[in-house]
């Protein structure tokens, strides 16, 4: 464990964070992303023990992720610009609070109508964690190190989701559904009082902005001009349709149609999420490392997400195999999702300065957060008519590749701008 006062004190001469520092800054954003992906699955995981008390219609399923989705939409915007006014460290501890006390309010349930209320204040508050994990990308991680560190933050969505199906099942196996909410918010709180303490609010550069870049931040209008933001919005909206569709509905799938208890998901339904994880860790590596071996930033993103789109059409033969094949194709398909994720979240760091990253990284998962609750609302509705997973699959497996070819075809060349916190390669090898 490294000593508080140690800790503080790692800076390198210039005002840059050393390595020790920025690497620990990240493993607490990893943390937190982590709780943040576990206190999501809550309600997916738990869903057949809660319909004991609560009865949910799938269509009622589909809401509630929605309330989920459409506050964290709103929220990822505006955590953004929140994350942009009042710093990294206080923004992210009012965030984290929100959500956890949200999360602990689930289990005080007794209809329809109070989970609804409870998955949209949850929303609310995580809406905030992928902007303030981008903030800190571009504050502490220089750029042939960011699809590093955002690859290893992103795999916290993994560790979040591969510890929720056993964590969870053995509560409801020991327990009652109640009590995996109270424990998922108490978890979060714990990471609140570590990150207060533990932030170094003055070691390198100046957290809170100064208000001249405060000053410079600017609005959603005037960033909307700009054509990359814009291709961003819309790939990210194609592409966490499809995420958002898996991550609610996997174990409701195992559930309903290869007829999987508590026990078989607690077994079986963390194995695609630790694909995710590696695929998050690849992903990023990979990016970076043909940034080191002096390709462009252009190739190196472009590149990698590509490979990661190509992925993902896997999904289309789902149901068509027997249950140990979904298993392996859905974790090809996560893998290639989370791969893809760490990257387009990266780029708003790559290539836009730090004053508007916030506001960019929000508006960025605002868009992601509409696909998934448009998508979930008629993945609901058409499973309630009579279509099955099958078409749902085959409508999805599409999405990212779509996605692809808007970045790749509307997006222009990648190059950082002049005030993006960039650094150039030779700088590299001083780190």
């Amino acid at each position: 464990m490294v000593k508080l006062s140690a800790f503080r004190s790692i800076t390198v001469r210039t005002g840059e964070p050393a390595a020790e520092t920025r690497w620990y800054v990240v493993a607490m954003v990893t943390a937190a992303i982590a709780i943040s992906y576990f206190d999501r699955q809550t309600l997916p995981i738990a869903v057949s023990a809660i319909q004991k008390s609560i009865p949910l219609s799938n269509l009622n399923f589909a809401w509630l992720q929605s309330a989920f989705l459409v506050s964290y939409a709103m929220l990822y915007a505006g955590g953004g610009r929140l994350l942009d006014l009042a710093g990294t460290r206080r923004g992210f501890t009012i965030i984290m609070l929100w959500w956890s006390l949200a999360c602990a309010l689930h289990g005080f349930a007794n209809s329809f109508s109070f989970l609804l209320l409870s998955r949209f204040l949850l929303g609310m508050g995580e809406g905030g964690g992928f902007p303030a994990a981008t903030r800190v990308i571009a504050e502490w991680v220089p750029a042939a190190r960011r699809s590093t560190a955002m690859g290893l933050i992103n795999a916290g969505t993994s560790a979040g989701a591969v510890l929720a199906p056993p964590l969870i099942g053995a509560i409801l196996l020991l327990s009652n559904w109640r009590i995996v909410f109270f424990a998922a918010g108490a978890a979060g709180i714990v990471w609140v009082l570590w990150w207060s303490i533990a932030y170094p609010a003055a070691a390198g550069k100046e957290r809170r902005p100064a208000q001249a870049e405060r000053k410079a931040t600017a609005s959603w209008s005037s960033l909307l001009k700009i054509r990359q933001v814009r291709v961003l919005v819309f790939a990210k909206f194609m592409s966490d349709s499809a995420w958002y569709f898996y991550l609610f509905w996997l174990p409701k799938y195992l559930y309903d149609a290869r007829g999987f208890d508590v026990k078989q998901v607690s077994y079986y339904a963390w194995i695609p999420y630790a694909a995710a994880g590696f695929g998050s860790l690849l992903g990023g590596w990979f990016s970076s490392y043909l940034l080191a071996r002096g390709r462009s930033l252009d190739v190196a993103r472009k590149l990698a997400l590509g490979l990661s789109a190509a992925l993902m059409p896997v999904v289309m033969m789902i149901t068509h195999v027997p249950v140990g094949w979904s298993l392996v194709l859905f974790s090809i398909a996560f893998f290639g999702q989370q791969s893809w994720s760490g990257l387009v979240m990266t780029l708003p760091a790559d290539l836009l300065p730090l004053s508007c990253v916030g506001s960019i990284a929000g508006m960025i998962g605002f868009g992601g957060a509409i696909g998934g609750a448009v998508f979930g609302v008629f993945a609901g509705k058409m499973m309630g008519i009579g279509f099955g997973y099958g078409t749902l699959f085959e409508i999805v497996g599409t999405f990212h590749i779509i996605a692809f070819l808007a970045i790749l075809l509307l997006g222009g060349r990648m190059t950082p701008s002049p005030g993006s916190n960039s650094i150039q390669k030779e700088e590299v090898a001083r780190m």
